[in-house]
């Protein structure tokens, strides 16, 4: 059994790790609550560990975090094919300093947690570790129960997936948020020739209701198409909500309020100056997070 003196250090460990962590289980699982439950596992496998056989607490609570990330992204894989409609990453509010972070910002980007989407649990845990963490080859094998030389084949294979469908260039902060004014002002005056410019010729938009609030039941691609889809809803946009640049998953993001009440979150993707792709969240279930800022760290 831990001492006192022990089961402080671990503690004190785990907290000065925690951001981190949750980091993460985020990148793994997109939803913030799942990111809770594991870190809540983790720590409880945390305080058993005799801290003094522990070369690497950092290394060693990632390993740990890494693997119950892993049960349960193989157990939320079930859930999703029972789920109503499109289902997004959960948003976070984000601080500031999270988009200056350009490697980071892009990691919990929506648009490449949907791209995570698309690996098989292992190859999500083996690039978040790699590509954003930056652990060594031998730390994700002890992670992921696998040879380091099978992790580097993995690692590969994932850069190669990723590769094929993430944004080609790097977006700065300050197109991000030219882009979303222009979205933000020609959805408050009603220019809809203003968000036919905006967006991109192939931008898609999904949107996730979880089966309680209505949304699109597929992606709506064509620039056309988005801007009468975002149209129909604008007469009682303007009659009863309003819109609020917030920072989402650090990039720009706009914070939607009906009476008051908020209703939902608009995530952007840009790419050469034009949107080219809307997340809307309005799922009630998902945007606990949008309240207060979490927080994200490498």
């Amino acid at each position: 059994m831990s001492g006192v003196g022990e089961g402080d250090s671990a503690t004190e460990l785990f907290v000065a790790h925690r951001n981190l962590l949750f980091t993460v289980a985020y990148e793994m699982l997109g939803v913030a609550a799942d990111a809770e439950d594991v870190l809540q596992e983790t720590w409880l496998r945390w305080v058993t560990v005799d801290l003094g056989t522990v070369r690497d607490p950092r290394a060693y609570l990632v390993r740990i975090t890494t693997r119950q990330a892993l049960n349960r992204l193989r157990t939320l894989g079930r859930r999703k094919e029972s789920y109503v409609g499109q289902w997004l990453p959960e948003p976070l509010l984000t601080a500031p300093d999270v988009a200056e972070d350009v490697e980071l910002a892009d990691s919990v980007s929506m648009a490449m947690l949907l791209v995570l989407e698309t690996l098989t649990p292992t190859e999500r845990a083996v690039f978040v570790l790699r590509e954003v963490f930056a652990l060594e080859y031998d730390e994700i094998a002890e992670a992921v129960d696998k040879s380091p030389a099978a992790v580097r084949q993995i690692a590969h294979r994932a850069r190669g997936h990723v590769a094929a469908r993430r944004p080609r260039d790097v977006v700065s902060p300050v197109e991000s948020r030219a882009a979303l004014e222009a979205f933000q002002r020609a959805i408050e005056t009603g220019d809809l020739q203003g968000l036919v410019d905006i967006l991109a010729p192939d931008v898609v938009i999904l949107s996730d209701g979880g089966g309680v609030k209505q949304a699109v039941p597929r992606p709506v691609a064509g620039a056309d198409k988005v801007a009468r889809l975002l149209g129909a809803g604008l007469g009682a946009l303007r009659a009863r909500g309003s819109l609020e640049p917030v920072q989402v998953n650090g990039f720009p993001a706009l914070l939607v309020r009906m009476d008051g009440e908020v209703d939902g979150v608009m995530s952007l993707r840009v790419e050469n100056g034009l949107i080219s792709g809307l997340f809307y969240m309005r799922n009630p279930e998902k945007l606990s997070r949008v309240a207060r800022e979490t927080p994200v760290t490498r």
